[in-house]
């Protein structure tokens, strides 16, 4: 498969970033179905930014590996912020990792719970000498399903330096 020159060189800074920064990534994704961690892994060297990855599509695995609140589900239903960023402390209280991207939302073309194709949640949590600084975003992506997934996966990865300058001046969001 041929992975476009652009695309590598903007993991590679990813990388670089992380490293530059002693930050060790773990995952908690549904809808991108570890399409995160699978960019990150076609750069060589990534196992020195990654400490795992979930992929947990079913509401009965966000909850049993991650801990998110089946009351935070039935709440705000699957596709909300509210469950990314319990699967994103999850993930980060679940590892050894010091920053957690998560992703919940609807990839496929039909709307789900009146909430429209392409709507994706996210979560970034960093662990800064103790200190969780937690944010969240919702996008909405146009495509078919592949489109939206990669959309979603590079938009996850592109926001972690932006949130993570923002944590180190003590912001939550």
């Amino acid at each position: 498969m041929d992975i476009p020159r652009a695309f590598i060189q903007d993991i590679e800074a990813l990388m670089a970033y992380l490293t530059e920064h002693k930050l060790y990534l773990t995952t908690a994704e549904s809808c991108t179905a570890g399409r995160i961690t699978a960019a990150l892994g076609v750069v060589p060297g990534s196992g020195q930014v990654i400490e795992s990855g979930h992929v947990v599509y079913s509401p009965q695995a966000k909850i049993r590996l991650l801990g998110v609140n089946a009351r935070t589900i039935d709440t705000f239903t699957l596709t909300s912020e509210e469950v990314a960023r319990e699967m994103a402390t999850g993930a980060l209280r679940n590892s050894t990792a010091n920053v957690a991207v998560a992703t919940t939302g609807i990839a496929g073309d039909q709307p789900m719970d009146g909430i429209p194709p392409g709507t994706v949640c996210f979560a970034w949590a960093f662990d800064i000498q103790g200190n969780l600084h937690l944010f969240s975003r919702t996008q909405r992506f146009f495509g078919d399903r592949e489109a939206i997934i990669h959309y979603a996966s590079c938009f996850a990865l592109g926001q972690i330096q932006h949130f993570h300058r923002r944590a180190l001046h003590g912001e939550s969001a």
